[in-house]
């Protein structure tokens, strides 16, 4: 034992470590999508997603271990989901505007974004626990993971099916929104929560903050109408 390695196992075992680790990763991540002048596909939370992984295989560190520190950070996303009521207050004349238009737009979007993942999934012959574990894919983590394991689904299965959800929507909802020509930040953002939840809310927030507001929004809402239809449309395919 080289006293390199004592100190490592030492440092390893302390969750001052690896919440350093996060935050000294993520300020990385950040700063690379800065330079790139925020481009869709330098996202941060990949870019720290990669990096972490790749740290944590290398060191043969577990996640158990890790998140010891992380749970630190993960304690503030309770609160940062709670600010975003800031922006919404600032903005609460264009929300009451757009009343009508987001509560379509919500019904129709949590009933396609469950029945587009179970069909493609059923077709395939995928089993049930996958069915279940899938279907709230486009719900914020927390309720996802608690809607999964209700139904028989494995929630670590469900919490990677949210973050790629959310990593695929934040990279392709920019250029995919400008391709389509669609100006209304409102409704840019709406679509973002309500498709990649919390990552495609902070994705909307960094391009306009009523992008941002809108987006939070939907996310919130999403996991509400997605808990009270997805019994019923998986019941349906379950059957």
């Amino acid at each position: 034992m080289t006293p390199a390695f004592d100190l490592w196992v030492y440092l390893a075992s302390t969750p001052l470590l690896w919440l350093t680790v996060t935050l000294i990763v993520w300020i990385a991540a950040d700063r690379i999508a800065v330079a790139s002048g925020r481009h869709p596909v330098v996202n941060p939370v990949l870019l720290s997603i990669i990096a972490l992984g790749t740290l944590l295989i290398v060191t043969h560190t577990s996640f158990a271990a890790y998140f010891q520190g992380a749970q630190f950070v993960h304690f503030l996303l309770g609160p940062a989901i709670v600010a975003i009521a800031i922006p919404l207050y600032r903005n609460l004349d264009k929300v009451r505007e757009n009343l009508l238009p987001m509560i379509a737009a919500l019904v129709m979007g949590s009933v396609t974004a469950v029945v587009s993942a179970l069909a493609v999934a059923a077709y395939f012959g995928l089993p049930d626990p996958v069915l279940a574990a899938l279907a709230p894919k486009s719900v914020t983590a927390g309720v996802a993971m608690g809607i999964a394991e209700q139904f028989g689904g494995e929630a670590a299965l469900t919490a990677v099916l949210v973050v790629t959800t959310g990593l695929f929507g934040a990279i392709m909802v920019t250029p995919l929104m400008n391709a389509l020509g669609l100006k209304d930040y409102a409704a840019r953002g709406f679509a973002a929560g309500l498709a990649a939840h919390g990552i495609g809310t902070a994705r909307a927030f960094v391009v306009d903050e009523v992008a941002g507001t809108f987006a939070g929004i939907a996310m919130a809402l999403n996991a509400v109408m997605t808990a009270l239809i997805l019994p019923f449309i998986l019941y349906w395919f379950l059957k």
